[in-house]
């Protein structure tokens, strides 16, 4: 399974059918349609539907990338998290980066390696991030089509220096595609990661197994107690039409065949109690009972065998 966790998309894009088609074509699985705010968030923020062509064999993503240059908006993110299945920064600043990787409750962490960054990457600030669930993106795209050797030189500089940083740990590679032809394959995307400083085995969970924990964990936030205890049942009153149903059921409704069997139950031990004296005369004789009587018949016949004749 193959993840593309950043596609830029508007409702009015011509573009984003044939971008979603090649992925498919390619042998991508999950797809996330990016919606990017830059600046203050507008009061009736939303994700737009996805569109009504897409390829069956993708499932799309909701995401929001979010441009902090200033720790003043992040008032919000926590209502993002339930109306978007990822929440993305991209920092500006090493202030903003440290303040994204300590504080902030957020599913990615996207930075604009196409320009030249006017800080390093510290060990500590990124490993901080990794502890906390949060993975960092590099976006190839820039690097790709054509942006000017500036921007492919930055991007593979800075992707560099970030690989050196988290130790290739924590690491999703996405395209930041906006048309099919800057998307490449899934073993393209693993030998740029080669070149980058990965290895093969850990370019291809950038792709795949990292991708995928941010999607399984950016879910699991948002439907469970922080991201420990899953609500199953919120704790609901029940009706009191619900509740009486349930205590007729418990105890005045039970099956037919319940009383039908206790009925005859009593009446079998009624008729029972009845019938047992007649049950106890019709007893056959004990063998001790027949001799004595086998005796008894005998003596008598004895005894009138010797009665003199004449005698009654």
């Amino acid at each position: 399974m193959f993840y593309d966790l950043n596609v830029p998309y508007s409702p009015d894009d011509p573009e984003i059918s044939h971008t979603l088609n090649f992925l498919a074509e390619l042998g991508y699985t999950t797809v996330a349609l990016s919606q990017t705010i830059t600046g203050k968030l507008p009061a009736n923020l939303s994700p737009p539907p996805f569109p009504a062509n897409a390829p069956k064999s993708l499932t799309l993503l909701s995401r929001i990338n979010l441009t902090l240059s200033d720790p003043s908006q992040n008032q919000r993110l926590a209502n993002l998290a339930q109306l978007y299945s990822i929440v993305a920064l991209r920092p500006t600043n090493e202030k903003s980066l440290l303040n994204a990787c300590n504080n902030l409750d957020c599913d990615l962490i996207s930075l604009d390696l196409s320009v030249r960054l006017p800080y390093h990457f510290k060990l500590k600030t990124l490993a901080a991030a990794i502890a906390r669930g949060i993975r960092f993106e590099i976006c190839y795209s820039p690097g790709v089509t054509g942006s000017g050797l500036e921007a492919r030189r930055n991007l593979i500089g800075n992707a560099m220096a970030l690989i050196r940083a988290t130790r290739g740990r924590g690491i999703i590679i996405s395209s930041e595609a906006r048309r099919a032809l800057a998307v490449r394959a899934p073993m393209d995307v693993i030998n740029l990661a080669c070149v980058w400083g990965l290895s093969q085995e850990r370019g291809k969970e950038a792709v795949c197994e990292e991708a995928r924990k941010v999607v399984a964990l950016a879910r699991l936030k948002r439907t469970s107690w922080r991201g420990i205890v899953d609500v199953v049942h919120g704790g609901e009153k029940e009706t009191t039409e619900a509740r009486g149903q349930g205590q007729k059921t418990a105890t005045g409704n039970k099956p037919a065949s319940n009383v039908e069997n206790n009925g005859d139950s009593l009446k079998r031990k009624a008729s029972q109690d009845s019938e047992s004296p007649a049950a106890e005369i019709e007893k056959p004789l004990s063998k001790r009972e027949m001799k004595r009587r086998a005796k008894k018949a005998r003596l008598e016949a004895q005894s009138g065998d010797q009665t003199p004749p004449g005698i009654p």
